[in-house]
């Protein structure tokens, strides 16, 4: 039987807007958390932890923040969420008072330890700019973080994708300073998984030899445009979050990322009858 995993949920790219209003004048982004909230908690067994990955709102305003939490107060799993471009860093500590920030200003960098896994959150956001860059503070902090505690695995979130993904205009707005990320983790073997969001869409790579995932949204989607034949455009596609589940085992263990799609779905059924026989 294979070990308990520590699961880690992420949700990214929620795009909160005031009560009533809709995303681009189509997206019911409210009603889509909500459905990701009640997956969250049908989900089982439970996630221990989740982190959401930056676009927690969408102007920003404190009136979307003050929407935002109560439409997560429903939540039953504790969670932290890092900046998107489409935040605030300011309203968002003025939000979440209480979350770890390593720094009393600035980047809202955050270490959270959830059973022997550490949760490295960095602030990629860009204040007033679509792209990510993570400013040397962060870079600093998390060198020294992933050198301390070697027998720790540790799941790096960022807003920005620290690659390309073929979508040519999002292509222009991600992690702009990839390179300096790549050298620390390259030396850093504690390093486990990079989880980002912004696209919207499910991706996966390798990145400076890690293992790096995007996350779908609980609302709209970059449309997957890899011939750059349309302007920036979204559809309302499937929504989805991750699940990233660490098993412990030699070494530092390793970590399975699922995504887990948003919604009611006919089944669980059996694959076998009461004879043990496949149906």
């Amino acid at each position: 039987m294979s070990p308990k995993p520590v699961l880690i949920a992420q949700i990214s790219d929620l795009h909160i807007k005031p009560p009533g209003a809709l995303a681009y004048g189509r997206v019911d982004t409210a009603k889509a958390l909500e459905r990701c909230v009640a997956t969250l908690n049908a989900f089982r067994p439970a996630a221990d932890f989740v982190v959401i990955s930056g676009d927690l709102v969408d102007t920003p305003t404190a009136e979307e923040y003050d929407h935002l939490k109560k439409l997560l107060a429903p939540l039953e799993i504790p969670f932290a969420g890092i900046p998107g471009n489409h935040d605030s860093r300011p309203l968002m500590r003025a939000a979440f008072p209480d979350a770890p920030y390593v720094q009393a200003i600035g980047p809202l960098d955050q270490q959270i330890e959830v059973n022997g896994v550490d949760l490295l959150l960095l602030d990629s956001s860009v204040p007033g700019k679509p792209h990510g860059n993570l400013e040397a503070s962060t870079l600093g902090w998390l060198d020294a973080t992933l050198a301390t505690t070697p027998d720790r695995p540790a799941l790096l979130f960022l807003h920005h994708p620290p690659f390309k993904g073929g979508i040519w205009h999002m292509d222009q707005q991600d992690l702009f300073n990839a390179d300096q990320l790549a050298e620390i983790v390259r030396r850093c073997p504690r390093a486990k998984r990079i989880a980002c969001g912004h696209v919207h869409r499910s991706m996966l790579t390798a990145f400076a030899g890690l293992p790096t995932t995007i996350c779908p949204a609980p609302n709209h989607a970059v449309d997957l445009d890899l011939a750059q034949l349309l302007p920036p455009s979204f559809k309302v596609e499937p929504p989805a979050f991750h699940i990233h589940a660490w098993f412990p085992g030699e070494g530092l263990g390793h970590v399975v990322t699922h995504q887990v799609p948003i919604g009611e779905f006919d089944g669980p059924h059996p694959f076998f009858g009461p004879d043990g026989k496949l149906l």
